[in-house]
Parts: C-alpha cells; structure tokens; sequence
C-alpha cells in the first residue's frame, strides 16, 4: 500500500485549534487504522508547492503514492474505498452515507460557517445580517433534528458521513448553537467519545502546540 501523507499547516493561532479541517482525516484514519504520517506547510506564507496541492491555499491534503487529493469530503471519499469502516459495502448503506456527506458540506455547513464566523469575530448577534445567518442556520438544525432523533448514525453504521457531520455541528456547538437541539447536540457527543476522534483530536493539538 502506497504512504499515505496528511499535509496540514505547521502552526495555528490557538482560536482554530481542535476545528482545522485536518481533524477530519486524522479522524477517519484513525477509524479505518490505516498507517500514515503528517506533513507541515507554512500557514503564514502560501509557498508555490502548497498551491500546487491545494489551489485555494487551505488544508488539509493527502497525497496517497502519486495521488494528491484536496477538499475534506473527497479525501474522505477516498479514505472510504479503502476501509469498510468509512464507507458500507451494502448499496443503500453506502449510498446514503456518500449523500449525508454532501449534505453535511451543501446543507448544513454552508449554513453553520458564516454563523460561526461571525461567532469568531465577536458579533453579538444583533445586526441583521447576524439574524439572518441564525435564522438560517436553525432551520437546517431544525430539519436535521428528527432525523438525528430516529437514529444513532446516518448510515446504519458509522461513516465518513458521521464524521464530517459531527465535526460540522461541534464548531455550531462551541458557540452554543445546538442549544434546543437535543438530538443534534446528543449526535455530536456520541461521535466525539469515539476513542478515534480523541486520538485524532489530542494529536492535532500536540502538532500546532509543538511549533508555539
């Protein structure tokens, strides 16, 4: 099996810490116990050989021998077709999971990232754009919470849905946004006890604190 190389950035203010993307893969790596290491590009400069990877100038990306794989869902994608950890082999299971993802990314964060950045820059919430990124954002919550409520993952098992999803709603839930949602707010602590996320967690944290 080719080396399997996870590129993130080498340091990060510590307000981002726990919620760069890299998260997701170090987790589902970590639920498929696939061997790979992790490589370091500068987060304060966006050297040529970074953009050749990753155009838009972000992390993470994986190479896989002479792969190189961009964007969080499709290095999940991938991930997934190599362990039935990730990714059901029975057709519905499987393909519910690959549309919970592109919802996770379509639906639910388009939703949930402008809120939170506002919640990053401090704005308290009383201006009408920051009502209308609420009033957005909960109506997703809302339609998501039933079917949160009916079971315990997305896709009869555990997926590559559940962790985009789950690391989705936890930066909504950082600030307070699942408030109200019991389901959903219950979702992400099921997802976050899994020994794979804290390991993959924990190790993030190690890496951007190494370099403080």
């Amino acid at each position: 099996m080719a080396d399997l190389v996870l590129t993130t950035y080498d340091w990060v203010p510590e307000m981002p810490r726990g919620y760069v993307r890299d998260l997701r893969v170090r987790w589902a790596l970590e639920e498929a116990q696939l061997s790979y290491r992790v490589a370091s590009t500068p987060f304060r400069t966006r050297e040529p050989a970074h953009l050749a990877h990753q155009p838009f100038g972000q992390v993470p990306w994986l190479t896989d021998g002479e792969l190189s794989i961009f964007e969080s869902g499709a290095i999940l994608l991938h991930l997934g077709a190599k362990s039935a950890a990730l990714l059901p082999s029975d057709p519905q299971a499987r393909s519910a999971a690959i549309e919970w993802l592109f919802a996770a990314l379509n639906s639910v964060e388009m939703a949930s990232l402008p809120w939170s950045l506002l919640k990053f820059s401090g704005d308290t919430g009383d201006t009408p754009m920051a009502k209308r990124f609420d009033e957005f954002l909960k109506l997703r919550l809302q339609r998501l919470e039933p079917v949160l409520a009916a079971r315990e993952w997305l896709a009869q098992s555990f997926s590559v849905a559940d962790i985009l999803m789950a690391d989705v709603l936890r930066l909504v839930d950082r600030f307070d946004g699942l408030d109200g949602h019991r389901a959903c707010k219950g979702y992400v602590a099921r997802a976050t006890a899994r020994p794979a996320f804290k390991k993959a967690h924990a190790d993030q944290m190690a890496h951007f604190a190494k370099a403080d």
